[in-house]
């Protein structure tokens, strides 16, 4: 294995549940796992760290897929400890092993940034949702500032080599309805103590139209 490959493997993982698990990121988690109901597909779901905000109430099964080996490892290690039925898969989003119909919800956090492709995504998550179905978002993206917006272009081409593929900026809710789903943003906000250009966050539920 070359170095980047294991910089990729192994620290990449890592990097990115430590980043992702910051108190203003949490915060965020907390306002949209919970809305999750039925059968469940979690987008990204390395680390497992939505996995405490989901509610066994509302939940009957979770179901979650990305691409990386030692993400699924992280992810399993988390569900020993809720009490949730829960099965982990080794996917990307641009063809994910489902059927047409299959989930009532998708739970999709600070995934989309680091996708192939998020159209082909966001397909696929309008194909396996049911009529009517929820996908509960939390990303960061495209700043809404022109001078901010500067700095992400300069800096996405280093960012995406330390930081798995991750951009800065992709459109966040824009992507969504483009995709065609009803979108109800919840939020939109730069995370505190965060540098502006890796900041921006929007949060929301974007629902199937039957």
């Amino acid at each position: 294995m070359g170095l980047s490959a294991w910089y990729d493997a192994a620290i990449v993982p890592r990097f990115i549940r430590c980043a992702c698990g910051a108190p203003g990121i949490m915060g965020i988690r907390q306002q949209i796992v919970p809305l999750a109901h039925g059968r469940v597909l979690e987008l990204g779901c390395g680390g497992g760290i939505n996995q405490a905000f989901y509610d066994p109430l509302r939940v009957t099964a979770l179901v979650g897929v990305d691409p990386s080996e030692q993400g699924l490892v992280f992810a399993q290690e988390a569900a020993a400890r809720c009490n949730l039925p829960t099965q982990f898969v080794s996917a990307e989003g641009e063809s994910l092993p489902f059927g047409d119909g299959t989930f009532d919800s998708v739970v999709c956090t600070y995934t989309l940034c680091s996708v192939q492709s998020p159209a082909t995504s966001l397909a696929e998550l309008q194909r396996v949702l049911k009529p009517g179905g929820l996908v509960l978002f939390a990303e960061h993206g495209l700043a809404p500032d022109a001078n901010v917006q500067r700095w992400q272009r300069r800096i996405e081409p280093v960012w995406k080599r330390l930081a798995g593929g991750c951009h800065l900026t992709r459109p966040i809710s824009a992507a969504f309805t483009d995709a065609g789903f009803a979108v109800e943003r919840q939020g939109a906000k730069y995370l505190a103590k965060t540098p502006h250009f890796a900041g921006w966050m929007e949060w929301g539920i974007a629902a199937k139209i039957a």
